[in-house]
């Protein structure tokens, strides 16, 4: 069905905003703020595979147009461009037309960094993480090898639907896999900590995260649907791990080793900004934005780390509630989204690792699992949510700026 003209840039902008993981709820209000700049009453519903527009016109008749789409992925150098594209229409620097043809660009433009690049990224954000987990030099290493494993288990993906459908299944029991035939030979390596530093990058907790936050902002219906499917894809995981656990010791007597941290601690404050910029070429940040993020992610888990003899619940609500403002003020300082900066930061917060950490433990059978593990994964929800609702919502106010500067009578 075609689309009105008058109507095509908001059906095109729902659909960049849907596809490049804006949360359901903000994806919603900058429609509507686009709507009413430019004198069009419109209702939209954004779910994570349809998106529902109704536009009012005149003698009470609507139309209606519905699309479905896939989940989208989180891709914040896109996002940046199309906060941009939103505030030129906006601030009447460029017109839909010239805004319709900057989308159809921005599909085919270059936010990657490069296979070389990104196989760099999962390397270092491996090792950095095992790094943080205080681990060992042995598991660090092996992380670091099995990021690189994962790294071409994911362009297989791309090419191959079926690898596609199974990738966090496949990728956690092939990191279990050689994590257990490695372990055999290096007793310095933690088999748990191992997987889940290898693994880091699919762990769905900034997801959790965010469904809980659309859940709390009164996006139901979307907020629900995406707690579903990062739970989901946890499981997958957790089936991958488990099938590596219960087939190695098949072929090999696999025990939990007994390892000694030998990593200097000072490394860690090096490991952590290594993650924080591995994690920022992961998300297809802009190079511009890029050293704000390491940053933001930095201060963030520090925040946290000094304010432990808080307890975890403490700590976590004043972490998200500087990675908020460290967003808000780098947001205006590069005039780039405030998400942009934020997923650096929250992600070294959420909880996903910790549950990985848990169930991973058990089933490995391994000494001094923590009893209070569901609790502390729950503190950590409550903590991080809780940092949001305090610190006020942290979508982009450029858009309700341009909008309110553009509505000034001109003198």
């Amino acid at each position: 069905m075609q689309v009105p003209g008058k109507y095509k840039f908001i059906v095109q902008l729902g659909k960049a905003l849907h596809t490049y993981g804006v949360p359901s709820y903000k994806s919603q209000i900058y429609l509507t703020e686009i709507s009413e700049k430019k004198g069009i009453k419109g209702s939209f519903m954004d779910t994570p595979t349809w998106i529902n527009y109704v536009f009012y016109e005149e003698e009470e008749q609507t139309y209606n147009y519905v699309e479905c789409v896939p989940p989208g992925e989180l891709n914040l150098g896109a996002l940046s461009r199309i906060v941009e594209i939103t505030n030129d229409v906006l601030s009447n620097k460029s017109s839909f037309e010239e805004a319709k043809i900057a989308m159809e660009q921005l599909k085919t433009a270059p936010f990657a960094y490069g296979k070389l690049t990104e196989l760099a990224a999962f390397i270092l954000s491996a090792g950095a993480f095992s790094m943080i987990l205080d681990t060992s030099w042995a598991s660090a290493i092996t992380a670091s090898i099995i990021g690189a494993v994962i790294y071409g288990i994911t362009l297989l993906a791309q090419k191959s639907g079926y690898i596609r459908s199974a990738l966090e299944s496949l990728i956690a029991f092939a990191a279990t896999l050689i994590t257990g035939l490695l372990s055999m030979q290096f007793e310095q390596i933690n088999i748990s900590m191992t997987i889940l530093a290898s693994i880091i990058v699919f762990i769905p907790g900034l997801s959790i995260t965010t469904a809980l936050e659309e859940i709390t902002s009164r996006s139901l219906v979307s907020g629900t649907a995406k707690l579903f499917d990062a739970l989901v894809s946890l499981f997958k995981q957790f089936f991958g791990v488990v099938l590596g656990l219960a087939i190695l010791p098949l072929f090999v007597d696999l025990q939990p080793n007994n390892v000694i941290n030998d990593v200097p601690e000072w490394l860690d404050y090096l490991a952590i900004l290594v993650l924080a910029l591995s994690l920022a070429v992961v998300f297809k940040v802009r190079t511009r934005d890029l050293l704000y993020c390491v940053i933001a992610g930095f201060i963030s888990f520090y925040t946290t780390t000094l304010l432990d003899f808080t307890g975890i619940l403490v700590s976590i609500f004043i972490g998200t509630i500087v990675a908020v403002s460290i967003s808000k003020l780098f947001g205006k300082i590069t005039r780039s989204p405030q998400l942009v900066f934020l997923v650096p930061g929250i992600v070294m917060l959420v909880p996903g690792s910790k549950a990985f950490i848990g169930l991973s433990s058990v089933f490995l059978g391994a000494d001094g699992v923590q009893s209070n593990m569901g609790t502390q994964v729950l503190y950590i929800f409550m903590g991080i949510i809780g940092g949001l609702i305090f610190s006020g919502s942290f979508m982009d106010r450029n858009i309700k700026k341009a909008s309110s500067k553009s509505m000034m009578p001109e003198r």
